[in-house]
C-alpha cells in the first residue's frame, strides 16, 4: 500500500476526477504488463515523475520516501532476477514496479481520500444484488488510507524512544524491536477503533425498502 497522502496543490492533475485519475493508473498497469520491455517501462517511469513533480507539483521528499519504502523489496527482485533469470528481466521487473508504486503515490497525493472512496463505493453499488454493502466496504477503504500516517508516525516515535534510551538496533533486529511495539499498538488501536464502530451501529443492516417499522404501520 502507498504512503503518500493528499498534497494539497492548485494542478491540472488535482482537478481530474478521482475516477479517470484510478482508470489510468489500471491502464499504466496494464501497459506495462502488456508490452513487457525495458524501454517502456523506463518511459513509463519517467513520465510518472515528469507528471508528479511537474504537472501536479508533488514534493520531491514524498516520491523519494515512498521509493525508500520499497528499496529492499526491489533490491531482492533484482537480484533474485538477475541469478535465476538475466539481468534485463530484472531491470524490467524493477522498473515496472517502480514505476506502479510511484504512479500509486501520485494517485494519492493528488486525490482527496473522500473522493477515492465515492468512487470506489460506485463501482461497488452493482454488488448490492449480492447483498453487498458498498458503504462498508467505502469505510473499510477510507480508515485503511488514513491510518497509513498513523502507524508510520507511532512507527518513527516507537524508533525515536529506543534511540533516546540508546538501544536504537539495526537491521534485522532493529526491525524486530519496532515491529513488535507497533502491532501491540496496532491491535489496541483496532480494538479501540471496532468498539467506536459498534457503539455507533456500524455493524448494522440496514431496513430493507418498503419495510415499514410498527409505529408507522
Amino acid at each position: 500500500m502507498t504512503l503518500a497522502l493528499y498534497v494539497p496543490r492548485r494542478s491540472p492533475v488535482h482537478r481530474v476526477p478521482a475516477g479517470g485519475k484510478l482508470l489510468a493508473l489500471a491502464a499504466l498497469a496494464v501497459l506495462l504488463f502488456a508490452v513487457p520491455t525495458v524501454p517502456v517501462a523506463g518511459g513509463a517511469l519517467v513520465g510518472v515523475l515528469t507528471v508528479g513533480l511537474l504537472a501536479a507539483r508533488v514534493p520531491v521528499a514524498t516520491l523519494a520516501r515512498q521509493a525508500r519504502t520499497v528499496r529492499w523489496w526491489l533490491a531482492g527482485l533484482f537480484v533474485f532476477h538477475a541469478l535465476f533469470t538475466d539481468v534485463p528481466t530484472a531491470a524490467l521487473t524493477v522498473l515496472r514496479l517502480l514505476a506502479l508504486v510511484l504512479a500509486a503515490a501520485v494517485v494519492t497525493a493528488t486525490t482527496r481520500v473522500t473522493e477515492m472512496v465515492a468512487v470506489i463505493e460506485r463501482l461497488c453499488a452493482p454488488l448490492r444484488v449480492l447483498g453487498v454493502r458498498p458503504a462498508r466496504i467505502g469505510l473499510v477503504v477510507s480508515m485503511a488510507l488514513r491510518f497509513i500516517p498513523v502507524l508510520a508516525e507511532r512507527a518513527e516515535r516507537i524508533r525515536e524512544a529506543q534511540a533516546a534510551r540508546g538501544g536504537s538496533a539495526r537491521g534485522i533486529r532493529g526491525i524486530r524491536t519496532t515491529v513488535t511495539p507497533l502491532l501491540v499498538q496496532l491491535l489496541q488501536m483496532a480494538h479501540t477503533v471496532s468498539e467506536a464502530l459498534d457503539a455507533r451501529g456500524a455493524d448494522d443492516v440496514p431496513p430493507a425498502r418498503g419495510h415499514r417499522s410498527p409505529a408507522g404501520a
